[in-house]
């Protein structure tokens, strides 16, 4: 029997755009053809799509009609809402007539994201010094019209009612500190079959609809723990798509990371004091003691070397967390309520506490570890790799087709610096006779539908002093103060620091008639909203802001960067990977300060137009981006608005669109 043919992508792709009501867009179309074409031979493609492109569906009409499981990775809530939300229901409704099939869809988060009903049934193991360790009634402990009582009732409620136990669904959220009593880690988790509630698992039932899909949405955080632990938690998959790509080095490095404080040692001795031996018990607290000893005492910066004290206060710790993990597996007291909640808990805790400690004393060459201080939380003990591009290579792109894609992937003019983080080799290389083989990519720039050059104007101001360790720059306050009167407020400040977006909120509130928000006085989607609402509204923060912010039209028509966003001079792991750069011959500056530079600052920049009528101005006010050689690197990374100097210039420019914008408001109201 004549098999039917299979439909068109062209096809496929304009009725997918139909539905969610979107527009086909030349770059969109290059996008989903490249995509058919990795996918179909098993290589590996890097895409720049920029702002109003439609990614999501140039990646996820391909993947579909190819018809093997897809799993995607997104670095934020928000896409992977869009794409569970918007996106996929529609595609796969307008696609089901041409597949003939329905293809399934699934969203997996790791398991501490997830309502665990034994927890909120059976209570909290007890951390406190107590003579009858067990499970604590969070509910009863909690006073009912504090904030932290209000939100256990409100998840106590709520779990009637939820269908996916996600803490997302739940609107609004309640503090970490609460969904900490109601949830569990992977290692906590006593497991579906132990679980008087296994049938019920919210977690469980989310990765069995995940072995079903066809598509299944999931975050970079997951896909970096699927990479680095033995066990998959994802299912298997032919074809890995990973949005927002630009953060997928960040999060799994953040993933790959180690850390050993007073407290977390501490609450192991907790959880631990009364279900083991004695021996073990007097080791624990002897070597936590010494642990603490030296934390008091710890100054932040790398260690290059293990300074022997810490050497062996870091070996009692392993040692003692070896006794008190072998001691769990063999002592049993049945008269500790629930016990075996408890031991899960308090072996979790030692393990981790085992594994980090025994990691820093055998000191790998690419492993970078240092002490970090915290004006609250006090001293910490770090570690992390210093690259994970090995792990990357051999962990992503041996077994699937990988698609990789973001609004900036292509810094400095190419992909080979994304790439080569990632861990794959310049584009184009073949591996010599009798070597390994080499995964083969191809990097593909579609474009932007956006004018940059008509839409937008990339304004460097030359004349300023350049930018000290002393965050005081009374000449910048003075020009972002002229340039936000000229645009009538409506202003996004992106600051390289807290302590610089604060000075200047203060400064400038006693400067300029225009509100001016803060990030960190309220909650970043509500300063957002309001930014959005009010046009003459400022808004200044840093580093999520870069980021994290979509306001098209007219509250957003100024996009100020107080300087270039370098790493600190004295970021432990920045610098360790500067200086292994350097040691192989190579630019460290370059690959790693004026890279991170160069996606941040494409990152801020894109956030000033987000829409076909929208127009403005971006404001560097770092002479450096306009006198230093890096300067021409930095600005090939960000979008291609037209560039000017000229301060006068861009003071007119801001005042006609401020106006434009003003006309348009009176004929609105």
């Amino acid at each position: 029997m004549t098999q039917p043919a299979k439909p068109a992508l062209t096809d496929l792709l304009h009725a997918a755009v139909t539905a969610v009501g979107g527009v086909e867009r030349p770059g969109q179309v290059s996008m989903a053809e490249a995509v058919a074409e990795a996918v179909d031979d098993g290589s590996h493609l890097l895409v720049q799509a920029g702002t109003g492109t439609g990614k999501s569906l140039g990646y996820l009409v391909p993947a579909l009609a190819h018809g093997e499981r897809v799993v995607v990775a997104t670095a934020t809530l928000a896409l992977q809402r869009q794409l569970v939300e918007r996106d996929l229901p529609r595609t796969v409704t307008a696609l089901r007539p041409l597949l003939r099939r329905e293809p399934q869809f699934a969203m997996l988060k790791g398991r501490s994201n997830y309502l665990c009903l034994h927890r909120l049934h059976e209570g909290v193991p007890r951390e406190e010094e107590s003579d009858e360790p067990g499970l604590f009634d969070q509910f009863e402990a909690a006073a009912p019209t504090s904030k932290l009582g209000q939100d256990l009732l409100r998840l106590r409620d709520w779990s009637d009612e939820t269908e996916t136990g996600d803490r997302d669904d739940l609107t609004p959220g309640v503090s970490d500190r609460a969904w900490q009593q109601v949830a569990v880690t992977s290692r906590e988790c006593l497991g579906a079959t132990r679980c008087a509630y296994g049938a019920e698992c919210f977690a469980e039932a989310a990765r069995e609809r995940a072995k079903l899909a066809d598509v299944v949405v999931t975050n970079h955080a997951l896909l970096a723990i699927d990479a680095l632990e033995g066990a998959p938690v994802l299912p298997s998959h032919e074809v890995l798509i990973v949005d927002e790509a630009h953060e997928l080095v960040s999060r799994v490095t953040g993933v790959a990371t180690g850390e050993l404080a007073p407290g977390r040692v501490n609450r192991t001795v907790r959880l631990a004091a009364k279900l083991v031996n004695e021996k073990a018990a007097d080791a624990l607290m002897s070597a936590s003691e010494g642990f603490e000893r030296l934390m008091e005492l710890a100054l932040p910066g790398r260690l290059e070397e293990l300074p022997e004290d810490l050497r062996y206060a870091l070996m009692a710790l392993r040692d003692a967390c070896r006794l008190v993990i072998t001691s769990l597996g063999e002592t049993r007291d049945r008269s500790v309520q629930d016990e075996d909640a408890v031991r899960k808990m308090a072996l979790a805790s030692a393990e981790n506490v085992h594994e980090v400690a025994e990691r820093i004393v055998e000191g790998s060459e690419w492993d970078v570890v240092w002490y970090e201080r915290h004006d609250r939380f006090g001293a910490s003990l770090r570690v992390a790799p210093l690259s994970v591009s090995g792990l990357l290579r051999e962990k992503l792109f041996t077994e699937r087709s990988v698609v990789l894609t973001s609004a900036t992937l292509r810094l400095g003019g190419d992909f080979n610096g994304v790439a080569a983080s990632l861990g794959l080799p310049p584009e184009g290389t073949v591996a010599a006779e009798g070597e390994d083989e080499l995964p083969v990519w191809k990097g593909l720039d579609v474009g932007s539908p956006f004018d940059y050059p008509k839409q937008g104007i990339l304004y460097v101001a030359r004349h300023l002093s350049q930018p000290g360790r002393d965050s005081g720059r009374e000449d910048m306050l003075d020009e972002l103060t002229e340039l936000i009167e000229a645009a009538g407020g409506r202003t996004l400040g992106l600051f390289s620091s807290m302590r610089a977006a604060q000075a200047a909120a203060e400064a400038l509130r006693g400067r300029i008639d225009h509100p001016v928000l803060l990030q960190g006085e309220e909650t970043l989607g509500e300063l957002i909203r309001r930014f959005s609402a009010d046009p003459g509204t400022c808004l200044f923060g840093t580093l999520s802001l870069w980021q994290g912010v979509d306001v098209p039209g007219d509250s957003c028509q100024l996009v100020v960067m107080d300087r270039i966003p370098f790493p600190r001079p004295d970021d432990p792991l920045m610098s360790a990977r500067q200086k292994a750069v350097e040691e192989k011959g190579g630019n460290g500056f370059m690959a790693v300060a004026a890279t991170h530079a160069a996606l941040l600052m494409a990152q801020g920049a894109g956030r000033l137009v987000r829409a076909a009528g929208d127009r403005g101005v971006v404001a560097v006010l770092d002479p450096r981006l306009a006198t230093a050689r890096y300067g021409s690197f930095i600005k090939a990374s960000m979008p291609d608005f037209w560039q000017t100097t000229d301060r006068n210039q861009v003071r007119r420019s801001l005042a006609a669109i401020d106006a434009a914008a003003k006309a348009d408001e009176a004929q609105v109201v």
